[in-house]
């Protein structure tokens, strides 16, 4: 019961964020691109929560990252205020909100990939499951380069905000490397939290069965 009232607080928090950020956005165009991983993952989670429910852990940091991406898409990663009390904070030379959202998009991934490997029976507790978790995290980031090169050709000066590099020429390679650090601080700092729900999910679902 407790984590049901969870499950729909965070899908109303989301579904509240992602229709006010909709109301007038910085950029039309932009605001959908950056929303767009979260009207497919929304549709995808409800769908399988029947038969393939995520550790709560996985819920609430999916939805920490769709706020990110509402935010970003809200204002363009360029203008988010908070990035920018941070640029002033450290004697930044841009605003490095964009770098936290590549940071989620590390960490998120990389435990997904990690509970499915897991409770599938792919693999075993282990460094080979740390190491593809890790390798998955990575291939969703360097992906995602792609679609925004891929919107760059179609667009042209019209993806400039999508984009959101903010004349830094190096911007591909450090949205990947903040990945890895998302992965990397996941796969470390949160591995024991999540194998604790598998645990008691699988206890949950042994004991309806049994029922």
């Amino acid at each position: 019961m407790q984590r049901n009232r969870l499950l729909a607080s965070l899908g109303l928090v989301v579904l509240a964020g992602l229709l006010v950020s909709g109301i007038a956005p910085y950029d039309r165009a932009t605001w959908l691109l950056e929303v767009a991983p979260v009207l497919i993952a929304a549709p995808l989670l409800i769908g399988t929560y029947g038969r393939f429910p995520l550790t709560s852990l996985l819920y609430l940091l999916i939805a920490a990252h769709a706020l990110v991406l509402i935010l970003g898409g809200a204002y363009t990663y360029a203008r988010v205020p908070a990035g920018f009390w941070v640029q002033e904070l450290f004697g930044l030379s841009r605003n490095p909100y964009d770098k936290f959202g590549h940071f989620m998009q590390g960490l998120v991934p990389a435990l997904v990939a990690r509970e499915i490997l897991l409770r599938g029976g792919f693999l075993a507790r282990g460094r080979m499951l740390a190491f593809l978790s890790l390798c998955v995290a990575l291939a969703v980031s360097a992906f995602y380069e792609l679609i925004e090169w891929w919107v760059a050709l179609i667009a042209g000066q019209g993806a400039i905000e999508f984009l959101g590099t903010q004349g830094d020429p190096w911007d591909t390679q450090a949205d990947i490397f903040w990945a890895l650090i998302g992965a990397g601080c996941a796969l470390l700092g949160l591995a024991g939290l999540q194998d604790r729900q598998i645990a008691a999910l699988e206890r949950s679902a042994h004991g309806r069965g049994q029922g």
